[in-house]
């Protein structure tokens, strides 16, 4: 819930929305939402879903464009998701070279269920590694391959770059770099 904790006081503070309106919207107590924000309380499935629509990167805007076409005209095998619901929002010729699917097809679903465990693993210390800090590092990490024929992730080196997008979510820039 931390993630979404931090997205959600994040776009409260972007759009200007007090606690006391943004618990309104959810139907709960000011407390409960405070105590999302600090990832003291979970919310409920239907909850979490109703936040991960509100909160979710769109990469749809006249600001965005340009992101996005830099990241579909690289040569770097290079894909671009949202930071919180991991969908895609644009990739690289060279990223989609291996894919079973088009960009297109793709574009918008989660890719979390092709994650290999050290993904997985990355994902789970991200707070610890200082991801959600105003200053967000890039993270460099290696992978094994997840031997999936649909969205194959090779064996080899990652970087994530924490990106903010003209809406202000969050975006992760996910790179494939030789040893």
């Amino acid at each position: 819930m931390n993630e979404f904790g931090r997205a959600l006081k994040r776009w409260r503070r972007l759009r200007g929305v007090k606690q006391s309106h943004a618990a309104e919207l959810f139907g709960v107590t000011q407390a409960t939402l405070s105590r999302w924000e600090r990832g003291h309380h979970r919310a409920s499935q239907k909850i979490a879903d109703k936040l991960s629509k509100l909160l979710a990167a769109p990469l749809d805007s006249a600001g965005d464009a340009g992101l996005r076409r830099l990241v579909e005209s690289s040569r770097l095998p290079t894909h671009l998701i949202c930071d919180l619901t991991h969908r895609l929002l644009a990739a690289s010729p060279a990223r989609v070279a291996d894919w079973r699917g088009s960009a297109n097809e793709l574009r918008g679903v989660s890719l979390w269920r092709f994650a290999t465990d050290e993904i997985r693993a990355v994902e789970d210390c991200l707070a610890d590694l200082g991801w959600y800090d105003e200053a967000a590092p890039s993270l460099t990490f290696w992978t094994e391959s997840n031997r999936s024929e649909v969205v194959p992730i090779g064996a080899g080196v990652l970087v994530w770059e924490r990106l903010q997008l003209s809406d202000g979510t969050l975006a992760r820039l996910v790179t494939s770099t030789a040893d």
